[in-house]
């Protein structure tokens, strides 16, 4: 439920964009704030910088007592913006929430997960991250003709989903893996410490951070302007109607549902990931070409939702979420996800504050050109250096990485050999 209404939050800001444009008076400058400092972008980088090592140091369950407590702040003044100020301000805090929340949501799962299924429960935290943007356009239609209304009560939607989850997820166990590396037991030594500095004081999380940026970060950037501005682009592809955009929406995200469970979960963990990769990876880069290349007709516009939303159902953020947790050691395996989702959530800032306003001034086909090449970046590092991981242990990964582990009765180092 967390990676839902984190999805939602974008998908209400995406939504809300123009009406809120029209209803203060700013121009495409102040827009592209609104997108850059928001859970789309910076926003986001920012709590994961914050929440990945705090998840590292103070354990995960601490992620998850109070990140949804500033969420609910955030969407609230949303929902009741008066003035854009007050808007911009829930939305960075909403973002900030959200920043802070990932890193903890992917780490405990993968970390309770079995062996033999990561890719399945992982899987499940991408398949909730698509539900939250089908039911969040699903609900821009149905509220539509309210106007910003509408829009209000998207955001009020997820105030009261995230005060369930809050309530819930209270009862949640701490994860089992991090509480014995934070007794000693059972994870990688500690030489070079916890979190950020021992993160960057072995050269194999170096360029585990690396590849992983490679991933992750230039598929994303992609993803983050077709998640928040892809209404934009279909209204400058000629669908005018907010109605058409959101279903057009909807239909993406209905592909992306169904591409996570039936491919991603079904096979992420029976078939060779590299292959699968690739899949996801041309599909994406298939579905930009068409969009970019092909006449612009409505036909056109629906074989691109389709293609990319299943393109993004077993795409780069599906096996980024099970990488990052299988590439790096417990002391701290969330503060990799904080700094990679910190520069992933940068380059879609960067991006997402002059997105309008090239999409105004240069169109579709120059904006779609830049999504193309930042794509095809994405698959050739992703199909070049995809680790071989499946079905086993994340002990039985580290140790094979690092070359030793901790002795859980006695504390001590000793060489691990090579699986």
């Amino acid at each position: 439920m967390s990676n839902y209404i984190e999805a939602g939050s974008i998908i209400a800001i995406a939504v809300s964009l123009s009406a809120w444009q029209e209803h203060f008076g700013v121009d495409d400058f102040a827009v592209g704030l609104l997108a850059a400092l928001s859970a789309n972008a910076f926003g986001a980088a920012v709590g994961a910088a914050i929440g990945g090592p705090l998840c590292d140091r103070l354990g995960r369950k601490f992620i998850y007592t109070y990140d949804l407590l500033l969420y609910m702040v955030g969407v609230l003044l949303a929902a009741f913006a008066v003035s854009y100020s007050v808007l911009l301000v829930g939305f960075v805090l909403t973002g900030i929430a959200v920043g802070a929340g990932v890193p903890a949501s992917w780490t405990y799962i993968a970390e309770e997960a079995p062996a033999h299924a990561r890719a399945r429960h992982v899987g499940t935290a991408q398949l909730a991250w698509s539900l939250g943007p089908l039911v969040g356009f699903a609900l821009a239609i149905a509220v539509g003709p309210l106007g910003l209304l509408g829009n209000r009560l998207v955001f009020l939607h997820l105030f009261v989903v995230a005060a369930i989850t809050w309530w819930v997820r209270q009862g949640l166990p701490e994860s089992a893996i991090w509480k014995d590396a934070r007794d000693g037991g059972g994870s990688l030594p500690v030489s070079g410490g916890r979190g950020l500095r021992g993160l960057f004081s072995r050269r194999a999380n170096l360029t585990a951070l690396l590849f992983l940026f490679g991933v992750y970060a230039f598929w994303n950037t992609v993803a983050g302007q077709a998640g928040i501005f892809m209404p934009r682009v279909y209204e400058a592809a000629g669908v005018t109607s907010g109605t058409e955009q959101n279903a057009l929406q909807v239909l993406v995200w209905g592909c992306t549902v169904l591409a996570t469970w039936l491919g991603f979960m079904r096979f992420g963990d029976r078939v060779d990931r590299r292959r699968l990769y690739a899949l996801g990876a041309v599909l994406g880069i298939g579905a930009w070409v068409l969009l970019v290349f092909a006449d612009g007709s409505l036909p056109t516009l629906l074989g691109y939702a389709v293609v990319w939303g299943l393109a993004a159902g077993i795409g780069a953020q599906a096996f980024y979420s099970v990488w990052t947790s299988e590439l790096f050691a417990t002391p701290y395996r969330a503060s990799a996800q904080g700094v990679l989702f910190f520069a992933a959530r940068c380059a879609v800032g960067v991006l997402s504050y002059w997105f309008p306003t090239l999409l105004t001034r240069q169109g579709v086909p120059f904006v779609g050109t830049l999504m193309i090449a930042l794509l095809v970046v994405s698959l050739v590092v992703g199909v070049a250096w995809a680790p071989r991981t499946q079905g086993r242990t994340l002990q039985e990964i580290e140790a094979e990485r690092y070359g030793e582990v901790v002795d859980a009765r006695t504390g001590s180092t000793a060489p691990a050999g090579r699986g």
